[in-house]
């Protein structure tokens, strides 16, 4: 039922009511003449169509998804700058780190431990973030540092150290026809379905984008073991592998980098602290067995994830080279 309001801007019909009595306030609901018209002309102000609307259904157009992403990135940007200038005048503020649940390829023991030695160390809040959402932590300013899967999270904006570098595994049914194999490469799985994972653009796989939406871990192990999909992810993200699936190799597959990452634009004492303490944890030991391991792993040449990513600087070298 609509309810009358002196502000016939609130409402979307455009029909007057004329009074009934001398001294009458006249109410309206909808649009003055010619206000409709204006308001058409601002949603076209991009100058291309951002909508494809019908009775039935409202979707976006290619260019309103553009509009849409980098919209969201301004939108954060935005927040982010008010978060950082209140937490620039706060000299007690805590470090706030999000990262996934087992995300952390069992180096955040380590990385918290080396930190904790930093002279400047402060109290680190650790933050839980879903499987695609933590750069948005970083872009509108709930979080200072996350720890990110390359290719999968998108870079944009951000700084980063690589801390871990591994390959990747096909997830398997146990009754796969593939299973038994101790190697394989993205031919072999040319005609398999593969999950589209929510929120990720690219995966550094390709597929044919058919296969069932996901959003995390949990649900894609369920579609795995009923037969539905398969996946190809870091090691690290599926153990312990569960009874019902086996991990077989990718040998030709993109290496998955786990990063920390930070806004380009962060150059407090308080990051580049972090950083530098987690770069140090992560530091391989030179034993053959590492440098075996991932002698073979293919380089990333891919434009889709240069685009991804920023140059990796850290907080401490910008500048004219002290710690800012």
């Amino acid at each position: 039922m609509q309810t009358w309001d002196r502000d016939w801007r609130n409402h979307p019909s455009p029909p007057s009511i004329p009074p009934t009595a001398p001294g009458e306030t006249r109410y309206r609901l909808g649009p003055a003449p010619g206000e409709l018209g204006r308001a058409r002309h601002r949603r076209r102000r991009p100058g291309v169509q951002l909508l494809i609307r019908s009775s039935r259904h409202v979707s976006l157009t290619p260019a309103g998804e553009a509009l849409l992403h980098h919209g969201r990135h301004a939108l954060n940007a935005v927040s982010a700058a008010a978060e950082s200038a209140r937490r620039a005048g706060d000299a007690h503020a805590h470090l706030r780190l999000v990262i996934k649940p087992g995300g952390d390829a069992n180096l955040l023991s380590g990385i918290l431990a080396a930190y904790a030695r930093q002279p400047d160390a402060r109290r680190v809040d650790v933050l839980f973030g879903g499987a695609t959402d933590r750069v948005d932590y970083l872009r509108d300013g709930r979080a200072d540092v996350a720890l990110l899967y390359a290719p999968f999270d998108d870079l944009t904006g951000l700084a980063s150290e690589t801390l871990f570098v591994e390959g990747r595994v096909a997830i398997l049914p146990r009754g796969h026809r593939l299973a038994s194999r101790t190697e394989l490469r993205l031919a072999d799985l040319e005609h398999e379905t593969l999950p589209r994972w929510k929120g990720v653009r690219w995966t550094g796989v390709p597929d044919d984008g058919s296969g069932p939406e996901i959003a995390d871990v949990p649900q894609m192990v369920q579609l795995i073991m009923l037969g539905r999909t398969i996946a190809i992810l870091p090691r690290s993200l599926v153990e312990p592998v569960h009874p019902g699936l086996v991990c077989v190799p990718v040998i030709d597959a993109v290496a998955s980098r786990l990063v920390v990452a930070w806004s380009q634009l962060d150059r407090r004492s308080l990051v580049a602290s972090f950083v530098d303490a987690a770069v140090s944890a992560s530091a391989p030991r030179p034993d053959a067995s590492f440098e075996s391991e991932h002698a073979a792993l293919p380089a990333d040449t891919s434009d889709a994830e240069t685009t991804h990513t920023s140059p990796t600087v850290r907080p401490a070298d910008l500048g004219d080279g002290r710690r800012v």
